[in-house]
């Protein structure tokens, strides 16, 4: 598998797993708002948040680097 196989496939990821974080912290607000929890406050929704936006962040990494390659091969 070569580097840029690699890079696709972390990129994809680490964008679905900042989604199901998003998601689960959606999900976990919605429940406390009603005096439940699914993580049994294990992982407050604002740092399940904070996860999520680490995620993006490589994600945004991931396609900077696969944006400056493309870059470099068309000699600009």
């Amino acid at each position: 598998m070569d580097i840029d196989k690699l890079n696709a496939v972390a990129t994809r990821v680490f964008f679905w797993a900042a989604f199901l974080l998003f998601a689960l912290a959606v999900f976990e607000w919605t429940l406390s708002w009603m005096g439940r929890s699914l993580l049994q406050r294990m992982y407050l929704p604002g740092r399940l948040l904070e996860f999520a936006a680490i995620c993006l962040i490589f994600v945004i990494a991931l396609l900077l680097r696969q944006v400056r390659q493309e870059l470099k091969k068309s000699g600009t």
